[in-house]
């Protein structure tokens, strides 16, 4: 049964839930990470509506506060460069080599560079995902300038006409604003040979409510196109992604729910929704 699906079961079919009831649902929205003010609106629009009704209610406040923006891949003409952006720990050089492996199964040409040099072992991987996917790794010694990094392989993605450069940005920790400004430095660098048309966060949905503090810091220093949810496995309803899409408008556009490369999907809003009821 979804999330709340034994709570809308008390509800639907009595002629009055009770406070507790209206409580409960509450809770249990808090507790998946929806945040306060879309926890309230949902509780909100429920009790608005016949006890019969609460989860088509429940749903349609879910889906009015997503985002309108398109969760499609942006792309330019020729070349363009995507920014793999997020906190250590969150599956974020994982997610790269996923995306990586989307954009070649639809018969796209891709170029990764390992731009999280201040972690040895997510050039290390990023390589070995690499070698495994049959994609080329642009990559540099230890501690080597992040954006040299990353604007050595724009101009080897721009030169051998790839469709995709995807960079492993580092790690960086939101609070940190010298390396947020790193981070500004290596798209501006990227953008003086190729477009960047996204520029991706990834949030683990086990993350809680700092996954928001983190989507705002890095809003601030870079313009967010899009969130990729990560560790959606089953054992978190990754409610916090929601939040952020309802407070700063930024689209969830790709899920991974496991180890393996394949383990990538689009996001389905609607399948999500009614994952969750």
């Amino acid at each position: 049964m979804g999330l709340f699906g034994k709570i809308l079961a008390k509800i639907t079919g009595t002629a009055h839930a009770s406070a507790a009831d209206w409580e409960e649902l509450e809770t249990a929205l808090l507790e998946a990470d929806l945040g306060p003010a879309l926890s309230k609106k949902i509780v909100a629009a429920a009790r608005s509506e016949k006890s019969e009704s609460a989860s088509q209610a429940i749903a349609a406040a879910l889906r009015s506060s997503l985002s309108d923006k398109s969760r499609e891949l942006s792309g330019a003409t020729g070349t363009s460069a995507l920014l793999i952006v997020g906190v250590n720990g969150t599956g974020k050089t994982t997610s790269s080599a996923k995306l990586a492996k989307a954009l070649s199964d639809d018969g796209r040409s891709v170029l990764l560079a390992a731009a999280d040099t201040f972690r040895a072992a997510a050039v290390e991987q990023l390589r070995t995902w690499g070698e495994r996917l049959d994609i080329d790794v642009i990559h540099a010694a230890a501690n080597a300038d992040p954006a040299s990094v990353a604007f050595d392989a724009a101009q080897q993605a721009l030169a051998r006409k790839i469709d995709y450069l995807i960079v492993d940005t580092a790690g960086r920790m939101h609070t940190k604003n010298d390396l947020m400004d790193q981070l500004g430095k290596v798209k501006r660098v990227v953008e003086k040979v190729v477009p960047v048309t996204e520029v991706l966060l990834v949030i683990d949905a086990t993350t809680g409510q700092n996954g928001l503090a983190q989507a705002k810091v890095f809003a601030e220093s870079v313009d967010l196109t899009g969130i990729i949810l990560t560790k959606m496995d089953g054992s978190a309803p990754g409610g916090i992604a929601l939040g952020i899409e309802a407070s700063l408008g930024i689209p969830i556009k790709w899920v991974g729910t496991g180890e393996s490369a394949s383990d990538f999907t689009p996001f389905e809003p609607e399948a999500y929704i009614q994952s969750l009821l």
